[in-house]
């Protein structure tokens, strides 16, 4: 198989670092077992890494026998303001008795550390899994636990983190990739020219649709599942955005079970903040900023190890070519050539919003930082 991988290393980062600087390569267990140390709390031996490519992510035991995860942010991702408003408004969260993990303070009532140039935070330890699917009673909690989420949400901006628009999504993504030559030529029209179609959709659908502090990543495998009480993980990649995306990222197919779940997650939504339904026109358009900025976020980590580990396919003829026509066909359903469901009122017919392609999309193609487990 022909093979095609960045032909140069991702950008430096901020103040001329070198890309490599992101790879962890001075965190070794000591190191780990030395910063949570340096917390004033006494540790055994024991220090696992738990599932995470973007950043690092350690459970840790005391000598006391508890145990409590320390987490390592990926160098140069975030400035130390970004990261600071991400643990506010878990802090935030946290005193309205949402549901999240939020983090321990230090001796000296600090929040956030750094070590070897990395920023690290500590938390309890939450048991649970990832679930599978959710029950429509799981379904309406989440409705709930997002609303409550958003009412803090909207209370405070965050101004130095990301929104969730074209500009610092898809037009950031498609100059990165031309720059770097990531997508083979024979390819790189088609795709461009299928990510702007698909920009330009979002970025009209934007208008007026009130935005503000989300939780942005929202898929099953950030949200913890024990006994049936649910618990929202991973605020790493908080922006500032429309409501929506924390609906369609927990209920991403297009199938009828999906749209129906989906209306009950908004009426348990409307108990406690009103849903926007004309925001629903966003999905599709944010589906295709999810597929571009999914592929740039491989292509960026491709110097880490652990991504060529994890996606051996990304970078060949297939990858690319498989990338581009799902490109283009939702480029094709932004547009309306392809049938799509615009609401959820449901069909008569399910052919009129299902495409058979559709069977074939999973969390894994659309979420990046998936691990399946």
């Amino acid at each position: 198989m022909t093979t095609h991988s960045p032909a140069q290393p991702p950008l430096p980062a901020a103040g001329g670092a070198d890309p490599a600087d992101d790879l962890f390569l001075t965190l070794t267990p000591e190191k780990v077992l030395d910063a949570v140390e340096a917390a004033g709390l006494a540790c055994s031996p024991l220090c696992y890494p738990l599932n995470s490519f973007e950043n690092r992510v350690y459970e840790i035991e005391l000598t006391d026998k508890s145990r409590l995860i320390a987490k390592f942010y990926r160098p140069h991702r975030w400035s130390e303001e970004q990261i600071h408003e991400e643990l506010s408004f878990l802090a935030e969260l946290e005193a309205e008795e949402l549901p999240v993990c939020s983090v321990l303070p230090f001796p000296d009532g600090a929040t956030l550390k750094r070590i070897d140039k990395i920023f690290y935070t500590l938390s309890r330890r939450r048991a649970g899994r990832a679930p599978d699917e959710m029950s429509d009673e799981q379904v309406g909690r989440l409705g709930r636990l997002v609303a409550i989420l958003h009412n803090v949400g909207a209370r405070r901006p965050a101004p130095s983190r990301r929104q969730l628009d074209v500009d610092h999504y898809i037009s950031t993504d498609l100059a990165w990739l031309e720059e770097h030559r990531t997508v083979p030529p024979h390819f790189w029209r088609r795709y461009r020219a299928s990510a702007e179609t698909i920009a330009q959709a979002l970025s009209q659908s934007l208008q007026g649709v009130a935005t503000h502090r989300i939780h942005a990543d929202l898929h099953l495998g950030n949200i913890l599942d024990r006994d049936g009480q649910l618990r929202l993980l991973d605020f790493d990649d908080m922006a500032i955005g429309p409501a929506v995306q924390d609906l369609w990222l927990a209920l991403p197919g297009r199938d009828r079970e999906t749209l129906r779940r989906r209306e009950l997650f908004i009426e348990a939504y409307d108990q406690l903040r009103h849903f926007d339904r004309s925001s629903l026109a966003l999905i599709e358009p944010l589906r295709g900023l999810r597929l571009i900025h999914y592929a740039t976020w491989l292509a960026r980590r491709w110097h880490d190890p652990a991504f060529r580990l994890a996606w051996p396919q990304f970078g060949s003829e297939d990858y690319w070519d498989q990338e581009t026509r799902d490109l283009e066909e939702q480029a094709e359903i932004v547009q309306g050539a392809v049938p799509v469901a615009a609401s959820l009122e449901i069909p008569e017919e399910p052919a009129a919003y299902t495409s058979e392609a559709e069977s074939e999309l999973t969390n894994k193609d659309l979420f990046w930082d998936w691990d399946g487990d």
